[in-house]
């Protein structure tokens, strides 16, 4: 399988410290070729992987600020689609921009919401909707309006976070400078709790820092430390008491969560968006929903194992895990938009494959018939497009021409026959709540089926 990961170039793929997409996309791209997949990644030309890099823009845009990010963002995407046909399938990492594309090649795409910054990008995602594949990182994160082929958690490799069973006195906030992610609240939450409040993360929001953050910083009681690398954000998720997660907003997943549990760290966090699916209330964390009930969680961290917090990652959160279920998708994606299935009397093409209905175009070929057959968890209809049809429906026999059109109820014998001496043509419409190979009885076969 030949697979084209696009990254994002906001950061350096993987990032030197911010930088969540592009974690996520490092850390699946070395899982896929761990595996031995053919993965081309489409990032930075700074970028590190052990798989083929295709770059088009030297740095990321919030690293070197003389990169006008919506040009670079275009030569790059486009420079992935125009060797679409290099691989077997794409994975998109990068936002709605990618899909306006998908109508100019055959080229089947994936493509992972890593959340929705606005309201108004939805048009895309719905325009596309049903012609592409989309995967969303959390039950929480999904839009009724869209259509979605799985959930699939991100994972972390466990190795990079040491695991500490015996934490310092500290609190730690670890995010953006914004007010969605709570700083303002985590603040709050530490000086009630005469703790110290190391703050580490991005400052995304100047006037919001300025206000809320700033007038509170001392070496004493609330410390900010800025953007961490790896080797930093192990230490001081290892060793902080309690990770504060006080957010504003609907989380879509939440990296720095389950890295902390992979250090042993518990976490108290507001009861939004995807929480409830990484902590176990009580058991790793805390869920609450008031600055006063996160308060009195921080009381009670003590009553948390902190090995507990590290096998909750081990078992739902690794890489290898995502890297799986990837696989299992792409695999899927695959099998959906095969062109053609051949056949002795033919050959046919899935045109869509739903929950509750099927629908597929197929060709028999000249003096050849499908087996007498039925079925018992879903009903048929039969459009002919080209050539004339033989079709049975229990005892009787119909020709059926271009434009016309039959119903085969769920345990009906029927079958089509091609007479003549071209192609039929149809389109068949299942509908149901089953469509497995395993619902086809087969009484009379040309080919040894029965």
């Amino acid at each position: 399988m030949r697979i084209a990961v696009l990254s994002p170039i906001a950061w350096r793929t993987p990032p030197r410290h911010y930088g969540p997409w592009e974690s996520v996309v490092s850390l699946l791209t070395e899982g896929l070729v761990s595996q031995g997949y053919d993965v081309t990644l489409f990032a930075t030309g700074d970028s590190k992987t052990s798989g083929k890099l295709h770059a088009v823009c030297g740095r990321g845009y919030e690293e070197d600020r003389s990169i006008m990010p919506k040009v670079w963002e275009c030569l790059h995407i486009s420079e992935l689609f125009e060797h679409a046909e290099d691989f077997d399938i794409i994975h998109n990492n990068f936002d709605f921009l990618p899909l306006t594309y998908t109508g100019l090649i055959t080229t089947p795409l994936v493509t992972t919401i890593h959340g929705f910054s606005s309201p108004g990008i939805l048009p895309v995602y719905k325009k596309y909707n049903g012609k592409v594949f989309y995967v969303s990182i959390s039950d929480a994160d999904r839009s009724p309006d869209l259509d979605y082929i799985k959930t699939i958690h991100h994972g972390i490799d466990v190795e990079q976070f040491d695991f500490q069973p015996e934490p310092e006195d500290y609190l730690l906030f670890f995010g953006r400078i914004h007010h969605d992610k709570g700083a303002r609240e985590a603040i709050e939450i530490a000086r009630a709790c005469n703790k110290k409040l190391i703050l580490a993360g991005i400052i995304q929001d100047d006037s919001y820092y300025h206000q809320y953050v700033e007038p509170h910083l001392d070496s004493n009681n609330a410390v900010y430390v800025g953007s961490v690398g790896p080797d930093q954000r192990n230490h001081l998720l290892g060793k902080a008491y309690a990770l504060l997660h006080p957010i504003n907003f609907n989380e879509p997943f939440g990296l720095s969560v389950i890295e902390s549990m992979a250090c042993g760290t518990p976490v108290i966090a507001f009861n939004k968006g995807s929480m409830p699916e990484l902590i176990e209330n009580g058991r790793n964390g805390f869920l609450v929903t008031t600055v006063d009930e996160a308060i009195d969680a921080v009381a009670h961290i003590k009553d948390i194992d902190r090995a507990c917090c590290r096998s909750h990652v081990e078992q739902h959160f690794t890489v290898n895990r995502m890297v799986e279920e990837y696989v299992q998708v792409y695999e899927t994606v695959l099998e959906k938009t095969k062109p053609e299935e051949h056949r002795p009397w033919g050959y046919y093409k899935i045109l869509a494959d739903n929950d509750t209905y099927k629908s597929k175009e197929i060709v028999v070929f000249p003096h050849k018939r499908l087996s007498l057959q039925r079925h018992r968890h879903r009903s048929e209809h039969w459009y002919i497009i080209e050539g004339r049809a033989q079709i049975t429906l229990d005892d009787k026999t119909v020709v059926v021409k271009p434009g016309q059109s039959v119903d085969i109820p769920n345990g009906v014998l029927h079958r089509i026959a091609n007479p003549g001496s071209e192609n039929v043509r149809f389109i068949e419409v299942q509908t149901g709540d089953y469509f497995g190979e395993d619902d086809i009885e087969r009484f009379e076969d040309d080919f040894g089926r029965t």
